[in-house]
């Protein structure tokens, strides 16, 4: 299957630069999987078509301040971090520009001092392996001096952080908002519950290599990068119990979706944790999702071959076309799609 098969055009006006007042407030395209049919709503009519017994399954991760400006020791050159994962203890894996400074055993400063790191090695794709060196809790010092990373493709300043973050974030770790999530308010989640719908949650921190282009022309050779899950018993009994009623789950976003699939075995799932590095594209057969909330994505990426995985490329394709004809607001601060 070759990259170009997922490409669109997409008028740059369309990407969305800023949330929308009222999260709930987004638009809603609704399309049918089998028959490609096509509804135009508000995000807040989600509620008419989850029906009592159903699960929507929502990734609690937060966002982390990844982005750290500061200079190299000595000599004063300014550095820029992006902080993508923990490998071990006070190790990170970081995206750094300009990285000709950074060889191993380079030393820089952030914050006035109050956070250092020291380069240990180079690792592939040009990201290095850090140690950070500092005085009290990590967590804190990085809520002083870091920064929200938003995707490339913002180039506008955000006024709220919190805007960046679902209103269910609990779990620090990411490096980029599982932004299908950002259209749910607590009270649509209350009315939700309410009606009988089952609220459970994984956890996926979500990397930069969610932004990162594929370069190779036949997808099947693309590697896709590894993220860190975790899955509670709580959770996988309620989706279980889902399924055994013949009820749908409902993935609120990619990254949840690769969970479920992840270790989803017969349709069943059960409690663990680890790397993920998934990758689904048309022709894969589902396991564990029925149905998908999610945002528009870019051209050739390798969340538009999730969706038409689940959808049917052609049926996305249209989808997205109508999109553009219809001005919706594509991407991270975008409108917002259900596969049912």
């Amino acid at each position: 299957m070759n990259l170009h098969d997922f490409d669109y055009y997409l008028p740059e006006e369309l990407i969305a630069q800023h949330p929308l007042e009222k999260r709930d407030m987004s638009r809603l395209m609704v399309l049918d999987k089998q028959t490609g049919e096509i509804e135009h709503k508000l995000f807040k009519d989600l509620f008419n078509y989850l029906d009592e017994g159903d699960c929507l399954v929502l990734n609690n991760t937060r966002v982390i301040p990844a982005r750290l400006l500061g200079e190299k020791e000595g000599t004063g050159g300014k550095i820029e971090f992006v902080l993508l994962k923990r490998v071990e203890g006070d190790n990170w894996e970081v995206i750094l520009r300009p990285g000709k400074k950074a060889k191993p055993g380079s030393k820089f400063v952030f914050g006035n001092g109050e956070l250092k790191a020291e380069i240990l090695e180079v690792l592939d794709e040009g990201n290095r392996l850090v140690r950070f060196i500092y005085d009290g809790v990590f967590e804190e010092i990085l809520d002083r001096v870091g920064v929200m990373p938003l995707p490339p493709y913002i180039t506008e300043k955000l006024d709220n952080p919190e805007r960046y973050q679902t209103v269910y974030a609990k779990v620090n770790g990411s490096a980029a908002a599982p932004t299908a999530g950002l259209h749910f308010t607590k009270e649509l989640l209350d009315s939700l519950v309410h009606k009988g719908v089952k609220i459970a949650y994984v956890m996926l921190h979500v990397g930069l290599g969610t932004f990162r282009p594929v370069k190779v022309d036949d997808i099947t050779q693309h590697k896709m990068h590894s993220e860190y899950y975790s899955i509670s018993q709580e959770t996988c009994d309620i989706i279980n119990v889902t399924r055994e009623k013949g009820k749908k789950v409902v993935a609120v976003g990619t990254t949840s979706c690769r969970v479920l699939e992840t270790i989803g075995k017969n349709g069943k799932i059960a409690p663990c944790d680890g790397w993920t590095d998934i990758f689904i594209y048309p022709g894969y057969e589902f396991k564990v999702v029925d149905r998908l909330i999610t945002n528009f994505h870019l051209p050739e990426s390798t969340l538009i071959m999730l969706v038409s995985s689940l959808a049917g490329r052609d049926n996305v394709l249209h989808a997205y076309s109508v999109a553009v004809e219809e001005k919706y607001r594509f991407f991270s601060f975008g409108d917002a799609m259900f596969i049912k």
